[in-house]
């Protein structure tokens, strides 16, 4: 259980045991959503979990918990994990199985019905009797639910059957009571496996933490509980080891697997104010680094509570399901009543109930259900796996349908970072000895450009001399004595002078990302439009748009002018995804149809938007985009075979053209078909 922010406005994710079916969720989130000082709830069948957003001041989490409980559902202490039903569904599905096939072969040749009568005990007061307790509750709190259904139609067959029994007769209804438990539990056991393995990505992510941490205190190293490291205190990690918390290095060099932020297996190489983070793994080499980011601000709990949260929203696909749900045990209960009343004028009473059964049976509404939340719990925890997050179904929902995407410049579709490009010396001065005398003047420099030469020189392994009377004056550049030579390096172009002399001219520049061309390549044969806005030089804008592949740009515009541009191709019909990394790109990533921050960005920019692309990668724009369309067309097929089968099989049973087994078989069959569906989503 996990509340968040503070009084008045507080949100909670409360665990809630013993939903099975879309009338279950719905009529708990009405509950939620009439209580005094609640402001939003949404209940999701799929993780077992209620999500209210309510007034601290007029409600707490207790009476939150009251209402749940009032309705006749658990709200354990612990999270309700999808799956974690499976060992209590085997243990009463194998009695069921044991008791309900020989009371099957005596009824199907009619024989002994005291002898069905004792052996359906055990099926319908222990395999079944999480049934009948929890349809007891729903209607004591005036409501009704799949369990509902189940029981008035087991229980019908069942206390018919035993008082037949007792009056001496044969024509008893055991094995379908038995059989329609048995076949149930067993629909319920394969969908909380099912279920349980959709989930498999907060689980997953749960597992990447490490429960120790290895603390320097006093000089020595000690171990601590993870959760016990504070901000500020020095953690070591040897090879092969899990990281605690984020962090900065401090001492030493290694290669760390990030593979669980970013998608990508490549180690990265870290070094001395190199950043890491929780849950990668050191490889090689060890290293200590300062704790900056700790429990809940770690960016692995970020991308846990992210991935919670977009497995726990609903799509607006959804809200149709919802609405229908909602009403639909009732008008079941209805249409068992008028085929019982109809078939009892016409046929025998035996056969008027077996009708009646049959149309409670298969119109339980689990498929309906499952529908929308196993899908969107699928392509969310399959985006994760990708460095693709998305903050709910409503971004999932809403990818699928963009067809422009604009880009910002600097860190979405460049490096973000100067780079030396070319290095062109002066007669009597070669590229090394160039490069290194300007880096060793700039060594001590803070200015992106000297930064820039220094990583040039260190990446073609040169070695940097000292430097002495080193002096910066702002807007001009840097002066040092290094070897016995004066040298000068001016900005804002890079130039060199040694002794007064001009000695060449160093091109910085901010390159193009590799994967830019492909990303854009993709995007434009998806059919989508592609702009570029930045606030640079529009010469600067165009070559680094060609070089991309772009044809839109927009160039020389504040953060306002890239809200008005994404405005203005809204009115023009467009549905638009904004990409960017910076607190200039928040109001856009805010105003178009959806956000798309660059995980490299600013806390402001992730905020702001609904997808993150973990592994700072354009082509995760159109894989955000191309599994959004992948999940929708999933929903909808979930959707259509969900009513489609409720629509055709209430009239069929309704008609006596399918007995009760047979819609109990077909009923979990369809529940089964819509999860089964959602897994193909884990393999796109």
């Amino acid at each position: 259980m996990k509340t968040e922010a503070a009084e008045p406005h507080q949100r909670v994710d409360l665990p809630v045991s013993g939903m099975t079916c879309a009338a279950c969720s719905r009529s708990i989130e009405l509950a939620l959503g009439a209580a005094p000082g609640v402001e939003h709830a949404n209940v999701n069948l799929a993780t077992n979990t209620a999500t209210v957003e309510y007034d601290g001041a007029r409600i707490g989490v207790g009476e939150l918990v009251s209402t749940i409980e009032g309705l006749g559902y658990g709200v354990p202490a612990q999270e309700v994990r999808p799956g974690a039903e499976v060992p209590g569904y085997r243990r009463r599905l194998a009695v069921a199985v044991a008791f309900a096939a020989p009371v099957m072969y005596l009824g199907m040749t009619h024989r002994a019905p005291w002898l069905q009568l004792g052996l359906s005990l055990p099926v319908i007061f222990y395999a079944g009797a999480g049934f009948y307790v929890a349809a007891w509750k729903a209607l004591r709190h005036g409501s009704a639910n799949m369990n509902s259904l189940v029981s008035l139609g087991t229980g019908a067959a069942f206390l018919y059957s035993a008082y037949a029994t007792l009056r001496g007769a044969h024509e008893v209804y055991f094995e379908a009571a038995t059989t329609i438990v048995t076949l149930v539990l067993a629909g319920r056991l394969l969908e909380a496996r099912a279920q349980g393995k959709a989930g498999e990505a907060i689980r997953r992510l749960l597992e990447l933490a490490p429960a120790t941490a290895r603390v320097v205190r006093d000089g020595a190293e000690i171990e601590i509980a993870a959760a016990e490291v504070r901000p500020g205190d020095t953690v070591a990690v040897r090879p092969g080891e899990r990281i605690p918390c984020d962090g900065k290095v401090v001492d030493g060099q290694s290669s760390v697997d990030e593979s669980m932020l970013t998608g990508e297996s490549i180690p990265v190489e870290k070094d001395v104010e190199s950043p890491v983070f929780a849950g990668s793994i050191n490889r090689v080499g060890s290293f200590r680094y300062l704790a900056t980011n700790v429990g809940r601000g770690t960016m692995l709990e970020r991308m846990i509570e992210l991935v919670k949260r977009a497995q726990g929203s609903r799509a607006p696909v959804a809200r149709l399901a919802d609405v229908v749900s909602g009403y639909f045990t009732l008008g079941v209960l209805v249409a068992a009543i008028v085929t019982f009343a109809v078939w009892l004028w016409f046929a025998p009473f035996s056969q008027a109930m077996e009708n009646a059964v049959a149309v409670l049976i298969i119109a339980c509404p689990c498929a309906l259900g499952l529908a929308t939340p196993t899908a969107i719990m699928v392509a969310t925890g399959r985006g994760a796996a990708r460095g693709i997050l998305f903050r709910g179904g409503e971004a999932l929902e809403a990818a699928h349908r963009i067809d422009c995407v604009v880009l910002d410049k600097t860190g979405t579709i460049t490096m973000g970072k100067p780079v030396v490009t070319k290095v062109t010396p002066a007669p009597g001065f070669g590229e090394s000895e160039l490069l290194q005398l300007a880096a060793s003047a700039e060594r001590n420099s803070e200015h992106p450009l000297g930064k820039a030469i220094v990583e040039a020189a260190a990446a073609r392994g040169i070695a940097l001399e000292a430097a002495s009377d080193w002096s910066a004056q702002a807007g001009y550049g840097v002066r040092a004595r290094v070897e016995g030579r004066e040298v000068a390096v001016s900005r804002p172009g890079i130039q060199v002078t040694v002794d007064g002399r001009l000695s060449g001219e160093i091109e910085v520049a901010d390159t193009l990302k590799p994967e830019a061309a492909e990303a854009v390549g993709t995007l434009r044969r998806m059919g989508i439009d592609v702009w570029m806005l930045t606030g640079d030089r529009e010469e600067t804008a165009e070559a680094i748009a060609r070089a991309a592949g772009i044809e839109h740009v927009l160039a020389e515009v504040l953060p306002e002018g890239k809200v008005e541009r994404v405005r203005k191709l809204q009115a023009e019909g467009k549905r638009v995804a904004m990409v960017g990394d910076g607190i200039n790109d928040a109001p856009a990533l805010a105003q178009a149809n959806l956000g798309i921050a660059m995980g490299g960005g600013t806390d402001i920019a992730i905020e702001a938007s609904g997808v993150t692309l973990m592994r700072n990668d354009l082509n995760g724009v159109a894989e955000a985009i191309q599994l959004s369309r992948s999940a929708m067309r999933v929903i909808r097929q979930n959707l259509f075979w969900a009513f489609a089968y409720n629509t055709v099989g209430i009239p069929v049973a309704a008609f006596g053209l399918l007995s009760p087994m047979l819609a109990a078989a077909a009923m979990a069959l369809s529940s089964l078909t819509v999860v089964g569906n959602s897994l193909r989503l884990r393999t796109r």
